[in-house]
């Protein structure tokens, strides 16, 4: 539900009376009015018992009011505005966590608030739904749903370009981004270091961010010469080989923290995307690997380029274990363009979730007609990793001699989904960061708040009374459906057990009297299905002979011709219900010369009366 404030904002609650998301013209303060009356009587069945005042109707305090719209501040290369990035998130968990964790406001609804401008409400909703997810495990469709009821709607993000916008990503692409990212291992706060990540973003520093634990994405260093050094000569072995030889080297304070951060992080190749602007033998002769991928700038790679770098970096991650630096001029556009191809191609990532991923990861990644280029190429990027994964089944499934080593198996690309809520622990509502990433479910009692238009239907008194609650009809309905389909199997086994006791003479009396109860007029295309646990299969052979393959004996009773209008080759099939009861009656009107239509079994006809009879 949200509400419009005094002071011209919009209030959002997210957690039912705990926390809220505003925005306001002017700063708020105690006398802000506060749209939702925390001292109203509410109806039991749309709120939990938990959720319920801890004090007094009409002494519930006022509101605690926090922003960081002074603190936390986007980077802008040109016309981008955001999204916020992971360090950005970190930041504003620590001040949220500390407001929650302060004693005082214990029974005080928390409101995040931002200023009323567009580009500040889309920050400040992004980053608590980011929050929800990546920290509090919420699932994407939860960590949406408050926010998506904002009116205006918020405002999309845009590339770093000067150019007019003309591929948009939205608050929802980069909840997914992010969302499947902690999914795959690719992101998460557990081993997240902010200080480094401060300190590497600066231009001045090194400007690199780790996009995922395999791939770094970093600026151009620069410095002469920039021909290469040949090996095994003394210009190359006076070449800094440790990090503490590159500390105590001349080299700039960029390229020196470049090589060191790469040599203690087990990084094993860099790949440069852009034109000579340093020597890459300091990389070799730290044991980093260093290949030229070159293209021009503000261009998209092909894609004989862009499988040649998958192909070497998937060995690099998978057999030699080790990480990727990829690099352009900025770190930016190029780059994105190969790292998010490689994160599509063995993630699934769409394309509109990998650029908002990087860009939460390394912000302005990706910018004008390459967004567009990996928006159109990304079903060939699945379908390469499909067409690998295939191929080295195959080749795992080929015998092979003992002396030969079979490949390692990679992991499955399948889909990914966030695993039901079946932790029953009893961890803080709004705990510490550590504690809740990576828990087993998120917490029912911090749902978010029912939006406005949603049933609420309740099963059972003691159930909890939220849209979003879980019931236990599945559970009977599973119960009911196993009862039925158990009884239906010990049926069929009693019949079975009934019919392998018949002899060989009541065996070929049941097949005659099935002869002589067909239908002469009955449609050879045409068949009625009575399902049971012994089929009887009818076949016509090109010759036009109807035979009879269930219960074969040697010295069988001549078959009987069928008719021939059906065409040479023509198959049809029967499945009878074969019942002693039935056989016997057969019998019974065979021997007496009397047929009785009522006990006709697979007959062929599609009267309707008849078919009654056959499922009877």
């Amino acid at each position: 539900m949200s509400t419009d404030s005094g002071h011209g904002g919009q209030v959002i609650e997210y957690i039912q009376d705990r926390l809220y998301l505003a925005s306001y013209d002017s700063a708020p303060s105690s006398r802000t009015p506060f749209p939702y009356q925390l001292d109203q009587p509410k109806s039991p069945s749309k709120r939990s018992a938990r959720a319920q005042p801890t004090t007094p109707n009409g002494k519930r305090r006022s509101p605690v009011y926090f922003t960081v719209d002074d603190t936390l501040l986007y980077n802008a290369f040109h016309a981008d505005f955001g999204p916020l990035h992971i360090g950005h998130l970190y930041r504003f968990a620590v001040l949220f966590h500390e407001i929650l964790g302060d004693p005082a406001n214990s029974d005080r609804p928390v409101v995040f608030y931002s200023k009323t401008d567009a580009r500040s409400r889309a920050n400040a909703a992004c980053l608590v739904a980011c929050y929800m997810v990546l920290i509090q495990s919420w699932p994407p469709h939860l960590a949406l749903a408050p926010i998506a009821q904002a009116d205006p709607p918020y405002m999309p993000f845009r590339d770093a370009g000067y150019s007019q916008a003309d591929f948009i990503l939205n608050i929802q692409d980069v909840v997914y981004g992010v969302w499947r990212a902690k999914e795959e291992s690719l992101c998460g706060l557990r081993e997240f270091n902010l200080e480094e990540y401060e300190k590497f973003e600066r231009v001045d520093m090194g400007d690199f961010n780790w996009v995922t634990p395999h791939f770094l994405a970093f600026a151009s260093p620069q410095h002469q010469p920039v021909a290469p050094i040949p090996m095994n000569t003394p210009e190359y072995n006076a070449l800094p080989s440790t990090i503490s030889e590159v500390c105590s080297s001349k080299l700039p304070l960029p390229f020196k923290n470049v090589l060191a951060h790469f040599s203690s992080r087990n990084v094993g190749l860099v790949v440069r995307l852009n034109s000579e602007l340093y020597c890459p033998s300091y990389f070799t002769a730290m044991g980093i690997a260093h290949l030229d991928m070159i293209f021009e700038d503000g261009t998209c790679p092909t894609l004989q380029m862009v499988r040649r770098f998958i192909k070497i970096a998937h060995e690099m991650i998978t057999v030699k274990n080790k990480g990727i630096a990829v690099h352009c001029k900025a770190g930016l556009g190029r780059t994105g363009c190969l790292i998010g191809a490689y994160l599509i191609y063995r993630f699934g990532f769409t394309a509109n979730e990998v650029i908002a991923f990087m860009r939460f990861m390394r912000p302005g990644m990706v910018v004008g007609p390459q967004q567009h280029w990996l928006h159109l190429n990304q079903g060939s990027f699945r379908e390469w990793w499909f067409e690998d994964s295939m191929r080295e089944k195959l080749a795992q499934s080929a015998p092979v001699t003992p002396a030969r080593v079979s490949a390692k198996k990679r992991p499955s690309n399948g889909p990914v989904a966030t695993p039901p809520n079946n932790s029953h622990s009893k961890r803080a509502a709004l705990g510490e960061i550590d504690h809740n990433e990576g828990a087993a479910g998120y917490a029912e009692e911090n749902l978010p708040a029912p939006t406005p238009g949603q049933p609420r239907k309740s099963h059972r008194k003691d159930s909890r009374h939220h849209p979003y609650a879980r019931t236990a009809s599945g559970h009977l309905a599973l119960e009911s459906e196993t009862t039925k389909h158990g009884e239906q199997r010990s049926h069929r086994s009693h019949r079975q057990s009934n019919e392998s006791s018949e002899s060989d003479e009541e065996i070929q009396l049941r097949m005659r009297a099935k002869r002589t109860s067909r239908s002469p007029v009955a449609s050879p295309s045409s068949r009625s299905i009575s399902y049971s646990a012994t089929v009887t299969a009818s076949y016509t052979l090109a010759d036009g002979i109807h035979e009879d393959r269930e219960n074969w004996v040697d010295n069988a009773t001549p078959k009987t011709p069928v008719s021939r209008k059906s065409g040479g080759g023509a198959i049809s099939v029967n499945k009878s219900r074969s019942s002693p009861r039935r056989v016997t009656d057969s019998t019974r009107s065979e021997s007496r010369g009397v047929r009785k239509a009522s006990n006709r079994v697979g007959s062929t006809s599609t009267s309707p009366s008849r078919a009654t009879r056959v499922v009877q």
